[in-house]
C-alpha cells in the first residue's frame, strides 16, 4: 500500500508513525514543535485525533462515564477528552506546518462529522483507534472515501476483527493494515503477544504492524523481526511536562533511536541465504581442513600423529578424515603441507 506517496510493505522500510495525541498540551505551539522533532527524528509520519468530547461520549455523572484503574483512573470521559482534544480550527494550520516540513500527516477520526472535515484537509489515510474497532457503520464511511486505512486490534476478538475488515474492504477500502496492540496504557511487554503479528497476516491476508504501548523500544524494534511493517508510538518532548499520554510516550531521543533501530531490524532480516555471502569470502580461508602435521615419508600410513584437521582451510575437507587414515603416502610430505588427494594411495589398508 501507498500513503502520502510513501509505499508500505515487507520490503520497504518499516513505517514509523509518531502519535501526538493529546501531548500537544493545549498549546498550538507545542504541536508545532512536535511535528519538528518527530520529523527531525525521522519519523514518516504523525497522527492527530479528530474528536471533541461531545463527538465522542456526553457530559454524564454516571459510573460507566468515568474511567476505572489505571493511568486516568477515576476522570470522567467528557472531562478527558475535552483536555486531551486536538482543538478542531489548529487543524488546517498543523496539516501545513507538516507538509511545510515533509512529513507525512493523518488522523483518527472518531465519528463521520470528523471524517468529513478531515477530507476537507485532504488527509492521506484514516486510522481506527482500538475502541473504534467495533463500530462498523464508521468503518464503513470511512472506506467509502477510498483512502489507505489503519486499524488498531486492541481488546478485539477474530471475529470483531474479521467484521472490521469486512466493512473496510466491501465499504471500499483497498489498502488496508491491521496494527496488533495491548489496549492498556501503559502495557507492560510481557503483555505484547508479539506472536500475534504473523498470525493476523496469515488469518487476513493483509500487512500487519503495531500500535505499541509499552515503555521504550524493544518491544516496538522486536515486532520488526516478526513481520510488523508499520509501527505507531506515543511521542511527546518531555514525560516530565506532563499530558495525558505522558507516561508511556516516546521522547525526541528515543523516537530516534526507535527509528534507527527499527531501519536495522528491518535491513537483518534479508532474504532465506544459505552459504556464504561476500562479506563472508574472506573468512572462509579460515575454516578447517586436513593438513600434514608430522613429517611422512612415502608409502607410509596416513592417522592421527600425521594427519588433522585444522584451520585454514586449503586441504580437503575435514569430512574425509576417517577416508584418508590408513591409507598411504604416494611421496614425501612435509610438516604444514595442506593434504590434497594426489598425495594419498588409492588403496586403503
Amino acid at each position: 500500500m501507498c500513503i502520502d506517496g510513501r509505499t508500505i510493505g515487507p520490503v520497504e522500510k518499516p513505517f514509523i508513525i509518531a502519535e501526538m495525541s493529546g501531548n500537544h498540551n493545549g498549546d498550538i505551539e507545542r504541536a508545532f514543535c512536535l511535528l519538528e522533532e518527530a520529523h527531525r527524528a525521522g519519523a514518516d509520519a504523525v497522527k492527530l485525533q479528530t474528536y471533541t468530547a461531545d463527538t465522542i461520549t456526553i457530559d454524564h455523572d454516571g459510573p460507566e462515564f468515568s474511567v476505572e484503574g489505571g493511568l486516568w483512573d477515576g476522570r470522567r470521559l467528557y472531562e478527558l477528552y475535552q483536555e486531551a482534544h486536538t482543538p478542531w480550527d489548529w487543524h488546517p494550520a498543523i496539516f501545513a506546518k507538516a507538509r511545510d516540513l515533509g512529513i507525512t500527516i493523518f488522523s483518527s477520526p472518531f465519528d463521520p462529522t470528523a471524517v468529513d472535515f478531515l477530507e476537507g484537509l485532504d488527509a492521506p489515510a484514516y486510522k481506527i483507534a482500538s475502541p473504534e474497532l467495533i463500530d462498523i457503520p464508521l468503518i464503513r464511511y470511512v472506506a467509502k472515501t477510498g483512502k489507505p486505512m489503519i486499524m488498531s486490534t486492541g481488546m478485539a476478538t477474530l471475529d470483531e476483527i474479521g467484521d472490521a475488515v469486512d466493512a473496510a474492504r466491501t465499504g471500499g477500502c483497498t489498502e488496508l493494515v491491521l496494527l496488533h496492540c495491548t489496549a492498556a496504557y501503559p502495557a507492560l511487554p510481557q503483555d505484547a503477544n508479539l506472536a500475534s503479528i504473523a498470525d493476523l497476516a496469515d488469518r487476513f491476508g493483509v500487512l500487519i504492524g503495531l500500535s505499541d504501548h509499552t515503555t521504550g523500544t524493544v518491544v516496538a524494534t522486536t515486532a520488526i523481526a516478526l513481520g510488523a511493517v508499520v509501527i505507531e508510538k506515543h511521542f511527546t518532548l518531555a514525560r516530565a511536562d506532563g499530558g495525558v499520554d505522558s507516561a508511556f510516550s516516546l521522547e525526541p531521543s528515543e523516537l530516534k533511536t526507535l527509528v534507527k533501530d527499527a531501519h536495522t531490524a528491518h535491513s537483518s532480516i534479508g532474504l532465506p541465504t544459505h552459504g556464504p555471502i561476500e562479506s563472508e569470502a574472506s573468512v572462509l580461508k579460515n575454516r578447517r581442513s586436513l593438513y600434514v602435521v608430522a613429517p611422512v615419508r612415502k608409502g607410509e600410513v596416513f592417522g592421527p600423529e600425521n594427519i588433522r584437521s585444522i584451520r585454514p582451510a586449503k586441504g580437503l575437507p575435514p569430512k574425509m578424515l576417517d577416508e584418508v587414515y590408513g591409507r598411504r603416502a604416494t611421496r614425501d610430505l612435509s610438516f604444514g603441507e595442506p593434504l590434497s588427494t594426489d598425495m594419498i594411495d588409492g588403496r586403503s589398508d
